[in-house]
């Protein structure tokens, strides 16, 4: 029996399947690139830098751009993560500089990384509700866990599509307890200020000054307690004792 027609078609197979695997090992490595470019966008994001931010987003897309003409149409799966990771830090740029979210069309990713990074959107966002607590913003802090809720709202009916969109589901639920934490954050710091502002009027109605009562003041408060009971020497004690 003659094998040369197999004999030539595997060394096509071998050709085809070598070109396949460098294509792999390119997406990997390069894939890897984008979302650390994309974590530093969100860094500097967080750092109100969105000068450097946009830089490293266009780093980003100029890469997935590269990228989505190496992956074809079946080594796709190889850039899903990185198409959200840019999703995410896209949408965090925009709430961020009070603009409107980019599009699916826009953003040019697949429907699955679209969802996906909204959804992970969600937990970058309460990071930031977070610092806005801190800093004592709290009009800010509610204008984004607003828009948190907007996005859950918007994306919960996805996760009857688990099955096609791998992992909506539990980022799904990650994102309801996300949410349910920031609100009581939120909550116990609004009714902090709505107590604080009530202990100001009586004070002042009755002519008195108000307590401080924020955390600083009372560790203050306690130290001064400390170093008092401190001073007291051996001395003055027997001194006590002895007019007894």
């Amino acid at each position: 029996m003659n094998f040369d027609s197999i004999d030539s078609s595997l060394r096509e197979v071998s050709k085809s399947l070598d070109l396949v695997t460098s294509r792999r090992e390119k997406l990997i490595k390069e894939s890897r690139e984008i979302i650390s470019l994309s974590a530093k966008a969100i860094i500097s994001i967080h750092t109100s830098n969105f000068s450097e931010a946009q830089v490293f987003s266009k780093e980003a897309v100029k890469k997935l751009n590269d990228l989505r003409q190496v992956a074809g149409s079946d080594l796709v799966r190889y850039i899903l993560v990185p198409e959200q990771e840019y999703v995410e830090s896209s949408a965090m740029l925009a709430i961020t500089r009070h603009k409107q979210i980019p599009s699916l069309r826009k953003l040019r990713v697949s429907p699955s990384s679209y969802i996906l990074g909204l959804l992970d959107a969600i937990g970058e966002l309460k990071r930031s509700t977070y610092d806005d607590i801190r800093r004592g913003q709290i009009q800010r802090a509610e204008e984004k866990f607003a828009i948190m809720e907007s996005l859950f709202t918007m994306l919960s009916p996805f996760a009857v599509y688990d099955n096609i969109v791998q992992g909506v589901k539990r980022k799904l639920d990650v994102a309801r307890m996300l949410i349910e934490d920031t609100r009581a954050a939120i909550t116990e710091e609004v009714r902090r200020d709505e107590f604080m502002l009530a202990v100001s009027n009586l004070s002042n109605k009755l002519g008195v000054n108000a307590p401080n009562l924020s955390r600083n003041k009372r560790k203050e408060s306690s130290s001064v307690h400390v170093d008092n009971e401190r001073s007291e020497t051996p001395g003055d004690v027997e001194g006590e004792e002895a007019e007894q």
